[in-house]
């Protein structure tokens, strides 16, 4: 899909969100083919490396496509159906069993950040720009980008940055732990071709079982209640607040948020 590009270049796959227009927000359609991208260069023995990367130098992914959320974003049937595609989508990308890397320059907000912390590695161009507006908007999160932010940066850090929905620059971002190297835009794009030629010249078994003991630690405990993180996500898309943070962006204006 014109949406979103893919090609293999030696040993690393490169995904591309495609639309610089809307800063590379995440549609329906994006969240599906990123599944599908996935799944073909799992298959490819010849793939060593994922990275990840949005068009355009404003932005990696700038959250989800907001204009599609009064058709798949309201009533409780589209919104499960869009979560499903999403979250799937994000849970491969977390599961994948090959070294994946974020190349982020420009804006990594909401969806954009759920995405690069999915990714074993987060490179950032300075000058970059992380934040998670969910409260400003009024939506819920799901249970496993909450998962993603905490074990990435520590509950006290996940809860700044979910809490205050402040913006942090390139250099705040890595003292968070939210990426793990930053670059200069004259040096960008050597620093990431250098870490990825440092992960394919690696023992491509040893990663893999590497990263897959990691994610074990990573797994949430056996009496986490799912269905309840569901519901009280749902609950948020069902409230007033959340139709209210909808008009309020689509005016231009502070949203005035009542809590129900």
């Amino acid at each position: 899909m014109d949406s979103l590009i893919t090609e293999k270049k030696d040993a690393i796959g490169h995904i591309t969100f495609n639309d610089p227009a809307r800063l590379n927000a995440m549609s329906y359609d994006m969240w599906v083919g990123l599944s599908e991208a996935l799944v073909e260069f799992e298959a490819d023995d010849e793939v060593r490396a994922v990275v990840l990367t949005g068009a355009g130098d404003k932005a990696f992914v700038s959250g989800a496509n907001i204009a599609q959320f009064e058709k798949l974003r309201t009533t409780t049937d589209a919104v499960a159906q869009y979560e499903q595609a999403a979250e799937g989508a994000q849970e491969a990308l977390f599961q994948f069993p090959k070294p994946t890397i974020a190349r982020i320059q420009g804006y990594c907000i909401g969806g954009g950040l759920n995405l690069a912390l999915c990714c074993d590695v987060r490179i950032a161009k300075e000058g970059s720009t992380f934040f998670l507006p969910a409260g400003k908007m009024g939506l819920g999160y799901r249970f496993s980008a909450v998962r993603n932010l905490v074990t990435a940066v520590g509950a006290p850090n996940a809860l700044d940055i979910l809490l205050s929905a402040r913006r942090f620059d390139a250099a705040q971002a890595l003292s968070k732990g939210l990426v793990q190297l930053t670059a200069p835009a004259q040096t960008f794009d050597a620093v990431v071709q250098d870490y990825l030629d440092k992960v394919v010249a690696n023992a491509p078994l040893t990663l893999r079982a590497g990263k897959q003991m990691i994610r074990q630690f990573q797994q949430l405990p056996a009496n986490t209640d799912l269905a309840q993180m569901r519901a009280i996500m749902q609950q948020c898309f069902d409230s007033e607040d959340y139709a209210e943070g909808k008009r309020a962006f689509a005016e231009k204006r502070p949203p005035q948020f009542r809590g129900r």
